[in-house]
């Protein structure tokens, strides 16, 4: 009986260091936020609200849409601004690390500020806030369909509703890129470690980064942000 009891207070002992071993490593903004990093750069968009095709026609609107890294210290996150938006002026998308959840911070053209909040699954965001006015229900929809080609669709939910309703959807086309081209490959940002187009130069070396965040952020630590890359390419490599 002893010889149970001693086992018993073992295996307890045990157990929260078993859960403990298991729970996910937190991950910063920087690492949750690369899961975009097919946005930085900037976006044709088409808009059109639901309704018959006379009033899709008569609603329709163009807008460009730009995304770049932004950096603080160890914080990140994404920066938009709608250039001839119909809804939306400018924005965040930061990432909740304590609820692993991703924020996006819109203003409209009125200077309103709408605060939606959702996980990422599949390629998919979803975003979602309530009017504290109406207690509506309002949900933005992004699905990342491909390095050049996105959707973004706008819903809402009256209070003591069931369903969300569609009000209009956007499509976004990568601007300077072929819609049937796939990503070829290319240099690596030092920085966010995306995808870059544009060269940097620190102490006789050329380096690259995707937008004029990261060439920012470089520019302000060049040794931070090379160590860390150095230091990625070595995890990488074969060991011997």
């Amino acid at each position: 009986m002893r010889h149970l009891l001693l086992a018993s207070a073992g295996l307890l002992l045990l157990a929260p260091l078993g859960r403990a071993d298991d729970a996910p490593a937190r991950r910063s903004p920087r690492e949750a936020l690369q899961a975009f990093h097919d946005l930085i750069g900037s976006w044709r968009g088409t808009g059109l609200p639901e309704g018959s095709r006379a009033e899709k026609q008569r609603g329709a609107w163009n807008e460009t849409i730009r995304w770049e890294w932004q950096f603080k210290k160890e914080d990140a996150w994404l920066k938009v601004v709608f250039d001839k938006g119909k809804h939306w002026a400018d924005g965040e998308l930061r990432y909740l690390p304590d609820r692993d959840l991703f924020q996006l911070t819109l203003r409209t053209p009125d200077k309103e500020t709408r605060r939606f909040e959702g996980p990422l699954k599949e390629r998919t965001l979803t975003l979602e806030r309530a009017d504290a006015d109406t207690g509506e229900m309002q949900r933005l929809v992004f699905r990342l369909l491909h390095d050049n080609r996105y959707l973004y669709q706008y819903e809402v939910k009256a209070a003591g509703k069931a369903s969300f309703k569609r009000l209009y959807e956007v499509g976004a086309t990568k601007e300077g890129v072929p819609f049937a081209t796939a990503g070829t490959g290319g240099p690596e940002c030092i920085v966010s470690g995306g995808l870059a187009t544009i060269k940097v130069s620190y102490k006789g070396q050329t380096y690259y980064v995707c937008c004029s965040g990261c060439k920012d952020a470089f520019l302000e630590d060049p040794e931070k942000f090379i160590k860390e890359h150095n230091d990625k390419q070595k995890a990488k490599a074969p060991s011997r």
